[in-house]
């Protein structure tokens, strides 16, 4: 059995500031569960249609009760791939994303399409889906339980810090984000070590053609 999630966002931005922002999220203040961001890929096809491959190293904090049953060892950072493609004909950002690690614990599948409102002129509409998916026994609707309560929760903190990044964009906003604390540097700087070793992964995992992405 697979948790399914699916929302329907009004942005109140035309398309071409979206598409810009949405480069430009992180680091923000809402979003700190995101630690590190590498391009992996990138190309321009002759159509003019942008592919991407991301790497994004996120927290990973279990709940109580899981630090029951899981190792104490399991790492608490996970790794997610973001593939992305714009058209700009068409004027859509399409992103797919999942984790590459944790995979037998649960797994995080998500569908994000951005495009014109075709009912609002000048605004944005955000079209998002998720699977989330488990394969332990005896643990798996909890564990899927738990999944979508903290997609639904992150997700909040990704559209406000997409807000976040339009207003700086339309320079209502601070000119930069904010500093971090020494505690904070200290564990990017931890995290932005454990994620070059992902890297490699992902850029074994690297397309070789554009037909491979979403």
């Amino acid at each position: 059995m697979v948790k399914y999630f699916f929302s329907q966002t009004d942005i109140k931005s035309s398309w071409e500031h979206v598409f810009s922002a949405f480069w430009q999220r992180y680091p923000n203040p809402f979003s700190k569960h995101v630690l590190t961001e590498d391009v992996v890929f990138r190309e321009v096809t002759p159509d003019n249609t942008l592919i991407s491959r991301r790497l994004l190293t996120k927290t990973n904090h279990l709940p109580r009760w899981a630090e029951k049953i899981f190792p104490s060892n399991l790492s608490r950072s996970v790794f997610v791939i973001e593939d992305s493609i714009v058209d700009p004909k068409n004027k859509t950002l399409t992103t797919f994303s999942w984790n590459i690690n944790h995979t037998r614990l649960m797994v995080v599948e998500e569908r994000c399409v951005y495009s014109m409102s075709q009912e609002k002129q000048a605004w944005s509409l955000a079209k998002r889906e998720a699977w989330i998916s488990s394969g332990v026994f005896g643990f798996s609707r909890a564990i899927q339980e738990f999944g979508l309560a903290r997609f639904k929760s992150n997700q909040t903190k990704a559209m406000r810090g997409l807000d976040y990044a339009l207003s700086i964009l339309h320079g209502d906003g601070p000119s930069r984000p904010l500093k971090a604390s020494a505690k904070d540097a200290a564990e990017k700087a931890k995290e932005t070590k454990l994620a070059a070793s992902a890297k490699n992964l992902a850029s074994a995992a690297s397309p070789q053609k554009s037909n491979q992405f979403v």
